[in-house]
């Protein structure tokens, strides 16, 4: 079931390019029956190439120059993928001070229909592409005697045509709330990453990376969930180009392991000190973005979030050991945009805190037979307690604003239907007792 515009306007979500965003016509209408969803396409094309070169050919200093291009194609589909749980699909009833058992009236089922007028329905632009991603890298790989090797790469990655979910609202009488999904949507990644590793070798192996990157998107969804959840006179793409959700700049990880030597020779001082091992790992990374989003209005039963103004010449941010973490966001730089605009404050402008923790373990094998082994493993994680925090809390009109309330692996998810891991398999918790196994 598809939605267009009448006699005179424009079919919902064709633009006339994507800097502009979409454009609204008050006289919609649901398109012929049969009409697609939106139109298939042909010719995605995705090529891969990859070359090596070998610089040099010393041995243990040998040198390797590589890169590699290719184009990738996403579903196409997002948001529209659950079209089917609404218009015309779908019907709700709402009760009020009903008795019960309930009268064959009230228990009988809301009517199915495919005439207006709508709540909610999912429409695409006719003219729907995939969503493709331009990706290439450069790596030199050198190395370090015969059992290291060290690597630095630059990584680069472009997403146009990408999905993104604009909300009309009250679009005419036909119509509350409709879903629109476009190719409005780009993004640019490029990254630095630098990884040392060793393989085992007189008892120690190690693996090192890090990454200086910059994640830039206008959306870092394509779900209703991460729509720009704002009226029509003010969805410009444009206006939420920002940082991506995702977009942490220094990453750090490490992990080492280390075969004790077995002190003397004696069996009995074997038995006991014998075949120990260590492990490490660390992790530590910069800041995640945090969106400040201003007071809450409502469109035909929708929250409405738009981002607030800021107030030149006030510190954003406020720094003390009174506050958790020691930073808060300053509430007094803010101001609410009026009903119906966007206010000038960038997306994704202000970050949380960073993470950094420290993970040890120690393990013992113990050979009973040639093919039978017991092993004892005893783990710390976050050993050092450090504490880490979840994200500040970025409503505006809260009286929380600007603060965080969680330990940053319960702002992580808490497993089960409301995603993620549970905390104590996150990181950024606190110490957890060793587990022994």
């Amino acid at each position: 079931m598809g939605c267009q515009s009448g006699a005179g306007g424009q079919e919902l979500g064709k633009r006339s390019g994507h800097r502009d965003g979409p454009e609204q016509s008050t006289d919609d209408r649901l398109a012929p029956r049969g009409t697609p969803l939106y139109e298939t396409t042909y010719g995605n094309v995705a090529p891969r190439l990859g070359v090596a070169y070998q610089l040099t050919e010393t041995p243990n200093w040998g040198a390797v120059l590589r890169a590699g291009f290719g184009i990738f194609y996403d579903l196409g589909q997002g948001w529209l993928g659950g079209a089917s749980a609404f218009f015309p699909h779908s019907a709700t009833k709402s009760l009020v001070l009903v008795t019960f058992p309930l009268s064959p009236a009230n228990a009988a089922p809301p009517p199915l229909t495919s005439s207006p007028p709508v709540n909610t329905i999912l429409v695409a632009d006719p003219h729907l592409n995939l969503p493709r991603t331009y990706q290439w890298n450069i790596a030199l790989e050198q190395s370090v005697g015969s059992s290291q090797s060290l690597s630095l790469t630059y990584i680069g990655a472009i997403g146009r045509d990408l999905l993104r979910v604009t909300n009309f609202f009250n679009v005419n009488p036909n119509f509350q709330v409709v879903e629109l999904t476009d190719n409005s949507a780009t993004s640019d990644y490029h990254a630095l990453q630098v990884k040392f590793q060793r393989r085992l070798s007189r008892g120690l192996q190690a693996l090192a990376s890090y990454a200086w990157s910059h994640s830039i998107d206008i959306a870092s969804s394509d779900t209703a969930a991460g729509s720009l959840s704002t009226p029509a006179t003010i969805a410009s793409p444009q206006i939420d180009r920002g940082n991506s959700d995702f977009d942490i700049r220094h990453s750090f990880t490490a992990g080492v392991t280390y075969e004790v030597p077995s002190p003397g020779s004696q069996e009995v001082v074997k038995a006991i000190l014998g075949d120990w091992s260590l492990d490490a790992f660390v992790l530590a990374r910069s800041a995640p973005p945090v969106n400040v989003v201003g007071a809450t209005s409502f469109a035909a039963g929708i929250a409405l979030a738009p981002r607030p103004n800021v107030n030149p010449g006030v510190p954003l941010e406020l720094f003390g050991t009174q506050y958790p973490g020691g930073m808060i966001f300053n509430k007094a730089a803010f101001t609410p945009a009026p009903v119906g605009q966007q206010g000038n404050f960038g997306r994704n402008v202000l970050r949380g805190f960073g993470t950094s923790q420290l993970d040890l373990a120690v393990q013992r094998q113990f050979h009973i037979t040639d093919n039978v082994a017991l092993r004892f493993r005893s783990e710390f994680f976050n050993i050092f307690n450090h504490p880490n925090f979840g994200s500040p809390n970025n409503s505006l009109p809260s009286p929380l604003f600007g603060r965080s309330t969680q330990t940053l692996a319960n702002s992580l998810g808490s497993g089960g239907p409301n995603g993620g891991f549970s905390p104590l398999y996150q990181i950024g918790g606190p110490r957890l007792d060793p587990a022994c196994t």
